[in-house]
C-alpha cells in the first residue's frame, strides 16, 4: 500500500492523459444511527455517462449502500458504517464500495473497480476537491483491479428549513435562499448540498401566493456550525422582506417520522403556530425567529423534504 496527498498524487499522475479527476466528494455523518452520505460529483462536473454508470454499479453491487440518488453528474450514496468485501467481475460486478468508516476525525471510504472502474477508483476520487490523503491497495487500469480509500474531512449534515421571506411586492424564498446558501459555501462556511422547494397547503390564509417554504441542506464541519448558523442568520435579516421571517434547523440525515407526518399534514390542511412548535420540540429541530414566528410552521415543514425535491413540491 502507498499513500498520498491529492498533490503527490498529482505530480505522479501528471503525463496520464486518460485519467479524470471527480470535481468534488464530500461525505457527511450520523453517529446516532451509524450512516454516512457520501456526495460525489463525476469527473470534471461534465461525465453524465460515467456518473450513470457509477450509480448503477455502486448501488447495486454494494452492500454497505442502503439508498442512492442521481442528478445530472452528482451522486449522493447513504452508506452504513461498517466493511463488506464484494467479489467483483467484469460487466455484471465491475465496482463497489467496500467500506464506510470514521477513522480519528475523518471519513475512511475504501472503493474498488475493474478497469476504468479502478482508475476512478484509485485515481480519479483521490484528485478531486475534498481527500485530504489517499491509500493505493492496487493500482488500476487496463485489465486490472484497482482499490484505494480516500479519507475525507468529517461533516455533519444541517438542513435548514426558512419560511415567509418575500412580500406582495417583490421578493422570492427559493431564489434568497439560494443565494445565501451558494454565498455561504464561496465563503468556505460549508459545501450547499440540498434545495427543495415544497408547496404547502394552498387555502393557507397567510401567503404572497404560491404557498411554499424552502429547505436547503449543508455539509458543515462540526467547528463550524456556529458559524454557518450566524450567517444564514444575519443574511436573512439583512435581506428578507416581510415581518413573519423564521428558520428551522435539524442536524442529521434521518428526519424523525414524526416530524414527516407534521410535513404531510402542512401539505393538506392549516396547521397553527402551537403544533409547530411543540413537534420542533419532540424532534429535535431549532428554531429561530428573524423578524416573527409566523414563518416556523412552513420552515419546519420544510425539514424532510429537503434530499427528495421532486416530491418536495407536490401537494400530499
Amino acid at each position: 500500500m502507498a499513500t498520498y496527498t491529492p498533490e503527490e498524487l498529482r505530480k505522479l499522475l501528471a503525463s496520464k492523459a486518460w485519467i479524470s479527476p471527480y470535481s468534488r466528494v464530500v461525505a457527511m455523518v450520523d453517529e446516532r444511527h451509524q450512516l454516512i452520505e457520501l456526495v460525489e460529483e463525476h469527473a470534471r462536473g461534465r461525465c453524465i455517462g460515467g456518473a450513470a454508470w457509477a450509480h448503477h454499479h455502486y448501488t447495486k453491487n454494494s452492500p454497505l449502500v442502503i439508498s442512492s440518488r442521481r442528478e445530472g453528474v452528482r451522486i449522493h450514496y447513504l452508506l452504513k458504517m461498517g466493511s463488506s468485501r464484494v467479489k467483483l467481475s467484469s460487466t455484471t460486478s465491475p465496482a463497489a464500495i467496500e467500506s464506510a468508516e470514521v477513522e480519528g476525525g475523518y471519513v475512511k471510504i475504501t472503493y474498488s473497480g475493474l478497469a476504468g472502474a479502478g482508475v476512478a477508483a484509485a485515481y480519479s476520487r483521490a484528485l478531486a476537491s475534498g481527500p485530504v490523503k489517499v491509500e493505493v491497495h492496487e493500482w488500476g487500469g487496463g485489465r486490472k483491479l484497482g482499490r484505494a480509500s480516500i479519507w475525507l474531512p468529517l461533516h455533519y449534515k444541517l438542513v435548514v428549513g426558512v419560511d415567509d421571506t418575500d412580500s406582495a411586492e417583490e421578493g422570492a424564498t427559493w431564489a434568497l435562499m439560494n443565494e445565501i446558501a451558494y454565498k455561504a459555501e464561496s465563503e468556505g462556511l460549508a459545501h450547499y448540498i440540498d434545495h427543495a422547494i415544497v408547496q404547502l397547503y394552498p387555502k393557507a390564509p397567510h401567503k404572497t401566493l404560491n404557498c411554499v417554504s424552502v429547505a436547503v441542506s449543508f455539509a458543515v464541519k462540526p467547528d463550524a456550525i456556529a458559524s454557518l448558523e450566524g450567517f444564514l442568520i444575519k443574511q436573512l435579516r439583512e435581506n428578507t422582506l416581510s415581518q413573519h421571517t423564521a428558520m428551522a434547523m435539524y442536524l442529521g440525515m434521518q428526519p424523525p417520522q414524526s416530524l414527516k407526518n407534521y410535513a404531510a399534514k402542512a401539505k393538506r390542511q392549516i396547521v397553527a403556530l402551537d403544533e409547530a412548535l411543540e413537534t420542533a420540540h419532540t424532534c429535535g429541530v431549532q428554531l429561530r425567529e428573524i423578524t416573527g414566528r409566523r414563518g416556523f410552521i412552513g420552515a419546519l415543514a420544510a425539514i424532510p423534504y429537503a434530499a427528495n425535491p421532486e416530491e418536495a413540491v407536490l401537494l400530499d
